[in-house]
């Protein structure tokens, strides 16, 4: 029987013992090994980061480890059992996966013009613009660019020759341009690559049409070809993307609610499911 004991008692601190080689960390009962944190590094790592690495991930650990026993010691049972709170999160992301599946395989995402313009004439009260948009082209040069000269008559031209070298030019040597004049933009993006200095926007937009900048470096040409102020209603062109997400938003919900609607309708015909009052 002592024999035993004795026996019994050495496995237990050899045990401990091996337990303790393979302990990285502990707080309170809970014990970090190394078996852990394996993998936590990539081989390509010099020594250096590796310690790094392992260190913030060891002080995580402990870290988070107090602040859970502190909660636990503190909270009453009621508020640390998280079952039904956890039940609840899966089934919503069970529910939603199904969802993004089921919108996957039968959106139709297709959006035509007429349904866009249609949908931007019954709500065009929910397209007022809360900023000034312009419509036209800049050009960015340093001022001792070749040919430098030549792009206020280029931009200024109609002529498809001029419109030509002004593309050539801008790809060749503009530090900076945007050449396509049939989409609107905010009037604030192009400030952003333009030094236009003007207290009163609305009021710089009615009087300019051409404008030229230089500084130490760099000339800037600008031509306005149209603008609208805040407060009015937006172009149909610069809205078109916003209402085509719209449009595909709808449908996606529509489809939710008609797959609901359809899996009551049949749980309820196969009498799959009760309501007791």
């Amino acid at each position: 029987m002592l024999f035993y004991a004795v026996a019994t008692i050495s496995a237990w601190t050899l045990k401990e013992k091996t337990k303790k080689k393979n302990v990285v960390a502990r707080v309170y009962d809970k014990y970090l090994y190394v078996t852990d944190i394996q993998g936590l590094v990539s081989k390509e790592a010099s020594p250096q980061d590796s310690a790094l690495i392992v260190k913030s991930y060891i002080d995580d650990w402990v870290k988070q480890n107090i602040i859970l026993h502190l909660a636990e010691s503190n909270l009453p049972e009621e508020q640390k059992n998280v079952e039904r709170q956890l039940q609840e999160y899966r089934n919503s992301l069970i529910t939603f996966a199904y969802e993004q599946e089921l919108v996957r395989q039968r959106l139709d995402t297709t959006v035509t013009d007429e349904e866009i313009e249609k949908y931007y004439n019954e709500n065009s009260k929910n397209f007022v613009l809360k900023s000034n948009i312009i419509k036209g082209i800049f050009v960015k040069a340093a001022k001792k660019t070749p040919k430098v000269d030549k792009v206020k008559g280029w931009m200024r031209s109609s002529k498809e020759k001029d419109r030509q070298q002004l593309e050539d030019f801008c790809y060749r040597y503009a530090l900076d341009y945007s050449l396509n004049d049939n989409d609107w933009m905010q009037f604030d993006d192009l400030l952003k690559r333009v030094p236009i200095k003007t207290y009163d926007k609305d009021e710089f937009l009615r009087n300019n049409r051409f404008i030229e900048i230089t500084d130490s470096a760099n000339v800037y040409y600008v031509s306005i070809l149209g603008f609208q102020t805040s407060e009015s209603n937006s172009p149909l062109n610069f809205v078109k993307e916003t209402i085509r997400e719209l449009i595909i938003n709808k449908r996606k919900l529509m489809l939710i609610e008609e797959m609901q609607k359809s899996a009551f309708k049949q749980a309820q015909q196969n009498n799959e499911f009760e309501i007791y009052q």
